[in-house]
């Protein structure tokens, strides 16, 4: 679903920097202009907006709050955006740990499946601060 979803960010013209634990299914995005980072904090690294999308909570714990994760390289007034289907204490301690650093944290998971992802047609469920989702709603 990721995969589909970064998709539509490029067709929008959105400069993209991509990590996935196995880089031949960020191919395609490559492909398109995508650039491709070797961990999530680099992929974070200098970036307005940071979305993830993983599959378990254990991911999205790695993903974005250990050691080498996507918070620990954002910078204060950016964006996270976990779409994920997750916990909804995890959301929490990510908005915590994200506020903590400056960044604005919405929890986003979607419904829909990879048949919506492709389509564009996936309904997002986003909880957060107003002002984070209103930035982040151009982005969805």
């Amino acid at each position: 679903m990721g995969s589909s979803m970064a998709g539509h960010l490029l067709a929008a013209g959105h400069e993209l920097t991509v990590f996935n634990r196995t880089k031949a299914r960020a191919e395609g995005l490559l492909e398109r202009g995508a650039a491709w980072a070797d961990s999530p904090a680099a992929a974070a690294e200098g970036a307005e907006a940071v979305f993830t999308i993983v599959g378990y909570p254990a991911d999205v714990r790695a993903t974005i709050l250990a050691e080498g994760g996507a918070l620990a390289a954002m910078a204060p007034g950016s964006l996270l955006v976990d779409m994920t289907t997750s916990e909804p204490s995890l959301a929490v301690e990510i908005s915590e740990a994200a506020a903590e650093r400056g960044v604005s944290a919405i929890d986003a998971p979607v419904s829909g499946g990879d048949v919506g992802a492709r389509n564009a047609a996936l309904v997002i469920m986003g909880g957060g601060e107003p002002a984070a989702f209103e930035r982040a709603k151009p982005l969805l």
